[in-house]
């Protein structure tokens, strides 16, 4: 069950700001919707499973005993790994995916789900799983080359080992528990690439999990590794949370705290390409901005998206099955309402971080006098939208409401001349 959002905290969330408290019931009803998702999968597996076949049927059954025994003495490492962004990604797939082989080799990433979990936990360990096209992926931790359809996994409070099928010994990648109370797992060998860090905190550069982006995403491309410069990569996100901690402390903790993974997609042409999932909250897609200050507003942009899907899921914001589209002015195309409240809220908190820019010390001066010029831009848009929202009969009571707030920080923002600009 999630808490409810109380009046002061839905104001606050609308005005692009919370405290933490508000932060984590939003926290909550994500996890909330996890189980949700996971147990509608569930239920799809059970009422369809003579369609599905029996070894991937059975692997399944044997991966949802193990998270259910994992999270009886870990419950903590469990919702750690069911909450990753990927994980929604998956489920997402998962549920919609027609019956057949495709259905069947989703079913096996549970399995991958369930031995995350498991050795994250600590203890003894011996389990078998599929490694589907020569590869064994361990969501948040990284991923394992395996010249083998199976691996099996023994694990003992020193260490974990990992013997092909096949294979007469063991291969010669250790994996070990570094932090047992975080169930934060360190390995080397060849074959092993890990998932690695971004400075200052547990932000992941995922650039390595299947899931990440969906099959067949029409907007972004995900990098791969050997495209991925983290060095560049952590120097931009190091840059970014200066910026952050500089302009507007609360978001910056905010940031670090809900972005669980930034993840790499192929740039196309000049322009900086940054987007969330619906399904995948807490993850930022992005290509490698140029300065700090690209990361920066992606960050900020993109995490207001997934904080604005929360938010509905716990109080509706507009009715389902509406069919009017109308112009916004950040888009060329006619966007329906869901899109002009997203827009206009991810655009709102962009404003609220280029006026912070205005007064804040120690910010470049070539950057504050940017967003200067661009406040106003944006600021008129955001205004032309809220009015959109506001004469449309296509929110909910507590949309309305929602918008009438955004309406009020949004005039807060604009009532003093932007000396960036």
């Amino acid at each position: 069950m999630t808490a409810p959002l109380s009046r002061t905290a839905f104001h606050q969330l609308a005005r692009v700001g919370a405290t933490p408290s508000a932060l984590a019931v939003l926290r909550s009803a994500l996890h909330a919707r996890r189980l949700l998702l996971l147990k509608a999968f569930l239920v799809r597996v059970h009422r369809h499973r003579d369609t599905v076949e029996p070894d991937a049927r059975a692997g399944f059954e044997r991966s949802w005993n193990l998270l259910e025994q994992v999270e009886r003495r870990h419950p903590a490492v469990v919702r750690d790994v069911l909450d990753y962004p990927t994980t929604g990604a998956w489920l997402a797939a998962a549920l919609t995916a027609p019956a057949g082989p495709g259905l069947d080799r989703l079913l096996g990433h549970l399995e991958s789900l369930a031995a995350t979990a498991a050795l994250r936990a600590g203890g003894s360990l011996d389990l078998t799983v599929g490694t589907p096209d020569g590869l064994l992926s361990l969501p948040g931790l990284g991923r394992l080359r395996v010249a083998a359809p199976r691996v099996r996994i023994s694990a003992d409070d020193r260490s974990i080992r990992f013997h092909p099928d096949g294979a007469r010994r063991a291969l010669p990648v250790v994996l070990a528990l570094a932090d047992r109370q975080r169930g934060i797992l360190a390995g080397h060998g060849p074959g092993w690439s890990e998932v690695r860090s971004l400075p200052g905190g547990a932000v992941r550069l995922d650039d390595l999990d299947p899931y990440r982006v969906p099959e067949g995403a029409q907007v972004v491309v995900a990098a791969d590794r050997a495209d991925t410069d983290h060095g560049a990569w952590s120097a931009c996100w190091r840059a970014a949370q200066t910026l952050l901690g500089r302009t507007d402390p609360g978001r910056a903790a905010e940031v670090a705290e809900d972005v669980r993974a930034v993840v790499p997609v192929v740039p196309r042409g000049p322009r900086h390409l940054g987007a969330t999932l619906s399904a995948a909250p807490g993850a930022v897609l992005t290509s490698l901005p140029e300065q700090g200050e690209g990361m920066a507003q992606t960050l900020v942009h993109e995490l207001h998206h997934s904080k604005l899907a929360t938010i509905h899921d716990i109080v509706p914001l507009y009715g389902p099955g509406r069919e009017a589209v109308h112009r916004v002015g950040w888009r060329p195309d006619p966007r329906p309402i869901d899109g002009v409240l997203h827009g206009a809220y991810a655009h709102l908190a962009l404003a609220d971080l280029w006026r912070r820019a205005a007064t804040a010390d120690g910010v470049r001066g070539a950057w504050r006098s940017e967003v200067g010029h661009q406040f106003g831009d944006i600021h008129d848009q955001v205004g032309q939208a809220l009015g959109i929202l506001l004469e449309s009969d296509e929110l909910t009571a507590e949309g309305r409401e929602f918008t009438r707030q955004m309406r009020l920080h949004h005039a807060s923002l604009g009532a003093t001349t932007f000396a960036g600009g």
